[in-house]
């Protein structure tokens, strides 16, 4: 099955594409595509179950890999750069997987190649919850997902989702269900046969939890050339919280 994921290009020169992560879209990603953008042509996508990119009845890894595949195709892109980030992190592992000889270098943001545990129920209960049908304002959505989710942040994160169509009123781009049926295949560690031999980068905030320094045997027993650097006084969210940094990182390891 084709997919034609929607997107957003920059620049010109050589291409990254960047992927971004679980309930996210691709303007998430703007302020480090301008910058690269000066180097490089920048592909922002939207994943599958995402922003504006069709609603399928999976959401898997494998699924993912193959839409990318075909994005590249439709693009008439032979190999590209991939930085991807938490769950895009993982589509970008995935992708390098099966499909090594498109990759050039590839980049992963603040996600390790194992198995996490559930960390996002709270979220999902606030989006189920979410009735837009009443609400008039982005101050009345903003109020009900609080009932649940008290970190400002994370609620303008998810708000971005929500799209205002004239006829229809408010509503959410992303396909819930089917990212919260397939939720536990998003947390799962890659086969343990798979691995990828090209040149590759793992960035993680010094503040989150999600890679460890003792990591580093994990990640190169999946990529044997992998590299692991940290950006200081971050967490999760690296390319909101420390750009520059990121963005330092990035060039560096591409221009090599």
């Amino acid at each position: 099955m084709t997919t034609s994921l929607n997107y957003k290009s920059l620049g010109q020169g050589p291409p990254i594409i960047i992927l971004h992560g679980l309930f996210g879209m691709l303007d998430n990603w703007q302020t480090v595509a301008r910058q690269l953008a000066k180097d490089y042509t920048v592909f922002l996508v939207d994943q599958r179950n995402h922003g504006r990119s069709p609603h399928l009845e999976e959401h898997s890894y494998l699924g993912m890999a193959e839409d990318l595949r075909q994005f590249m195709e439709d693009q008439f892109v032979l190999e590209s750069h991939i930085l991807g980030h938490s769950m895009g992190g993982k589509t970008a592992m995935h992708f390098a997987f099966e499909y090594p000889d498109m990759v050039d270098k590839l980049i992963v943001v603040d996600i390790a190649p194992r198995t996490y545990p559930r960390g996002h129920d709270e979220i999902f209960k606030a989006l189920f919850e979410l009735d837009l049908s009443v609400v008039k304002s982005r101050r009345d959505i903003d109020e009900q997902l609080g009932r649940y989710i008290s970190e400002t942040g994370v609620r303008q994160f998810l708000m971005k989702n929500i799209a205002r169509d004239k006829e229809k009123g408010f509503q959410l781009r992303m396909n819930l269900p089917v990212i919260h049926k397939d939720y536990e295949g998003i947390l799962q560690q890659p086969p343990e046969e798979a691995h990828f031999e090209g040149e590759t980068l793992f960035i993680r905030g010094t503040k989150s939890s999600y890679i460890q320094a003792d990591d580093l045997p994990l990640i190169q027993q999946y990529f044997p050339q992998g590299q692991l650097a940290a950006v200081k006084d971050s967490g999760h969210w690296v390319h909101a919280e420390q750009p520059a940094k990121l963005l330092e990182l990035v060039q560096n390891f591409l221009a090599v």
